[in-house]
């Protein structure tokens, strides 16, 4: 919220993740940034994506700047909990005149416990 407060909506995506991470860094929360994972088809490597933040190890974070969010971007959001088996993940849009953002679940979520 802060980061949207200071710079509001109309900048690039690539602008509100430093400033995020920035706003991370302060409050000593754990992330990785632009976090590469391999994606994996019938047990063979097919590629790799890169997910915006992985928070503290188990929290996804995907970032837009667009003026409304699409189901292609809660699609891409879903996809990267399921590929990389997270329980928990955050869709962050910066670009609406208020901030918006949804919490998500992944529903095939297996616990390694």
């Amino acid at each position: 919220m802060n980061v949207h407060s200071a710079l509001g909506n109309g900048f690039q995506e690539a602008i509100y993740q430093r400033a995020l991470e920035i706003e991370m860094m302060l409050e000593n929360i754990s992330f990785s940034r632009e976090f590469e994972m391999p994606i994996f088809y019938r047990e063979q490597r097919i590629g790799t994506r890169r997910v915006d933040f992985l928070v503290e190890g188990v929290i996804s974070v995907e970032l837009k700047a667009r003026t409304q969010i699409e189901d292609v971007h809660f699609a891409q959001a879903i996809n990267y909990l399921e590929a990389y088996n997270l329980e928990i993940g955050l869709l962050i849009n910066f670009g609406e005149r208020s901030l918006n953002f949804k919490r998500l679940t992944n529903k095939k979520y297996k616990s390694s416990r």
